[in-house]
């Protein structure tokens, strides 16, 4: 026993140790980024002034400049695409499907719908914006999972397809019902933008993500149990029904947090959880969480810059690099849905 054990013990450890490894490159990469995005713009800083400022040691322009305009939006950044990250990390495991990510399942576009009706019709913001995004994406989410229950998980993909495209439909309405300038604010939200970042939703997505994180987290565990399947998950003891619905809400609950602050930021869910996967090897939630964070606060600085007086939003950047990634996906000899 113990001669077979050790071999295993062994994987488990260089497994772990891989992990923790790539897990501190993510966290320096990120840390590189945000200071990138608080040192560059109109009013350039040197990273020495970044540290001063964020001490409290800057003089106060330099300091309104970061604390007040740059850090609520790089805050965000890292938040939602942490987020975003971890949502389709736990629906691609929990699916065993390379498609099952808030994106293609009507989670992300159910939480646009929910956010346009909200701007457009209610005038919602902040905290009320918010509530009425959540509350919007899990029953969206509900629907899906209801319609397709007693279904494999490419069903669920399948039906998730069609309220996607439902809910593409309801906020096309409200864009031409609606005034000019209305429609305009809320295109740009439905595009994904950290523009509008401040304080009020960086604070709003902190506490989601100090809520949601740390749960999706914990049942990690769990996850690896029902990706043997549901036979071997019930033998070892796991209740799989109410495990999956659990986790399934926590990644509408993740998505729909940061759908709810930057809009519906395409193709990051999509992408984190398969580059996690290639470079630790295995499920791996913390480093999909890492990489959504790195990938969105590179696409802020891509849109910010890549054209110069032309700031763009996001979730261009995001689409750009992710729709060729779901086109090769879709393309794939080995894939079928």
């Amino acid at each position: 026993m113990s001669a077979l054990s050790t071999p295993v013990k062994g994987q488990f450890r260089r497994a772990r140790a891989r992990q923790a490894g790539v897990t501190g490159v993510l966290a320096l990469l990120i840390v590189v980024l945000a200071v990138c995005g608080l040192a560059f713009g109109k009013a350039s800083v040197s990273p020495a002034e970044v540290l001063a400022a964020v001490l409290g040691r800057g003089d106060a322009m330099t300091e309104f400049v970061i604390l007040e305009l740059r850090m609520p939006r790089m805050v965000t950044a890292l938040l939602a695409g942490a987020c975003l990250g971890l949502s389709g990390a736990v629906l691609q495991s929990l699916l065993r499907n390379p498609l099952a990510s808030p994106d293609i399942i009507g989670v992300t576009n159910s939480a646009g719908a929910a956010g346009v009706v909200g701007l457009i019709a209610f005038g919602l913001s902040g905290l009320r914006l918010t509530g009425a995004v959540l509350v919007g994406t899990l029953a969206a989410t509900t629907a899906v999972y209801l319609l397709s229950r007693r279904r494999a998980g490419h069903q669920l993909v399948i039906v998730g397809i069609g309220v996607s495209a439902l809910c593409v439909s309801v906020v096309s309405y409200m864009l031409t019902r609606t005034d000019v300038r209305d429609a305009q604010e809320a295109l740009v939200w439905i595009n994904g933008s950290l523009g509008r970042a401040g304080w009020d939703t960086s604070l709003t997505l902190a506490v989601c993500a100090a809520v949601l994180v740390p749960v999706a987290l914990a049942y990690g565990r769990r996850l690896s149990v029902l990706e043997l399947g549901d036979d071997p998950a019930a033998a070892l003891g796991e209740r799989v029904g109410r495990t999956r619905t659990l986790l399934l809400g926590l990644a509408a609950a993740l998505a729909a947090s940061a759908v709810a602050v930057v809009g519906p930021v395409p193709f990051v869910a999509l992408v984190s959880a398969p580059i996690a996967r290639r470079v630790t090897g295995s499920l791996a939630l913390l480093p999909s969480a890492l990489i959504g964070a790195v990938i969105l606060l590179a696409s802020d600085l891509v849109a910010q810059f890549a054209i110069p007086g032309v700031p763009l939003p996001a979730g261009v950047v995001t689409g750009v690099v992710g729709a060729p990634y779901l086109l090769w996906l879709l393309l794939r000899p080995a894939f079928r849905l």
